[in-house]
């Protein structure tokens, strides 16, 4: 059965044509891409892609099947799919998703132009170009304004047992807290509402502040939790939580010109020297400045990928390696480590 026409359009006019391979209708969001060559369940299903749409850069998408067990939320999280070749499985996934997809994109022509011109607002499905054109510039930058869509628990629940880590979840992937119970630890996942003296009455020994969607910048109620918290119990960040720790210290964000989405961007430790191959999914990375030393930089582009302070440390990649390689994993081993020696906190 022939599937019919579809088109991605990006806000510059750019028009890709191929088939529909997902639900029918249409979507709009940001085009991005993702390097990785595995991982697609993990990649689609991780919160930080709400109002996204993303590129596979890989050719061939889909090709060990779905298994649910790797999935980093209830449902696939970005607004639409591009791909160039798309296995009967994933595609299978994206109709019962009801995620819009187009297959037969020249994607390496479509990651070329997001590289070279950076990230644009487009649409994508089975309606005329001229419409989807419009949805395209219809669509609102992700920079600058809070998501439509929230995400992140409503509800506290842990998991685990041992001294307790309070995971603030802004849109925290699932395999963060299983890595914290890997290590020995109670995680207790709590929504990002909440603020300091909630966080503070569950007794923690560390709070972690994990991943999630959208520009730091405009979630002004969380960094101001965030400055309550410094200094009266151990802090850590994850991705938006490192970027929301920088700006709770002091410092600023900027967004990327495309962003680091993939699993293999290496990045130095500069402690040791060592390299570490990590993977990453953010827009938007945290300025150096005074109130926080760099512990970590990426060597593709020399943007800020850590910080450490006496009682603070943050990563901007995903030391939980789903998917990706296991460098990055002993970020976990520290904050086991803090959890054992930190005190109880302090109210005053």
């Amino acid at each position: 059965m022939q599937r019919p026409l579809a088109h991605l359009v990006l806000e510059d006019g750019t028009v890709f044509t191929g088939r529909s391979v997902g639900a029918p209708g249409a979507a709009s969001g940001e085009a991005c891409f993702t390097t990785a060559m595995a991982g697609y369940e993990e990649a689609l299903t991780d919160p930080s892609y709400v109002a996204q749409v993303l590129c596979f850069s890989y050719p061939l998408i889909g090709n060990y099947g779905i298994d649910p067990a790797r999935a980093e939320s209830e449902r696939i999280q970005c607004e639409g799919v591009v791909v160039r070749r798309a296995r009967p499985a994933f595609a299978a996934w994206l109709r019962e998703q009801g995620v819009v997809a187009v297959e037969d994109v020249d994607t390496r022509a479509l990651v070329r132009r997001i590289r070279d011109g950076g990230v644009l607002r487009c649409a994508l499905g089975e309606a005329p170009v001229d419409e989807l054109y419009e949805r395209a510039l219809a669509e609102p930058p992700i920079d600058g304004r809070p998501l439509d869509r929230a995400v992140g628990t409503t509800e506290p629940y842990g998991c685990g047992s041992g001294p307790r880590v309070t995971v603030l979840d802004l849109g925290c992937k699932r395999s963060i807290p299983e890595r914290l119970t890997a290590c020995g630890l109670e995680a207790l996942v709590v929504p990002g509402a909440w603020d300091a003296d909630a966080i503070l009455d569950t007794d923690p020994r560390v709070v972690l502040v994990a991943n999630g969607p959208g520009d730091p910048a405009v979630l002004t109620d969380q960094i101001e939790t965030l400055r309550e918290l410094l200094g009266r119990v151990p802090l850590y960040g994850i991705c938006l939580g490192h970027q929301l720790l920088g700006l709770a210290l002091g410092l600023r964000t900027f967004k990327l010109p495309f962003g680091h989405r993939g699993a293999n961007h290496p990045v130095r430790e500069l402690a040791s020297g060592r390299v570490l191959v990590t993977a990453q999914n953010h827009g938007f990375a945290v300025e150096p400045g005074d109130g926080a030393e760099v512990s970590h930089v990426s060597l593709n582009d020399g943007t800020v990928e850590g910080f450490a302070g006496e009682d603070f440390a943050s990563v901007q990649f995903h030391p939980e390696a789903a998917p990706g390689p296991l460098d990055a994993l002993p970020f976990f081993d520290w904050i086991a480590a803090s959890c054992r020696s930190a005190p109880t906190f302090a109210r005053s």
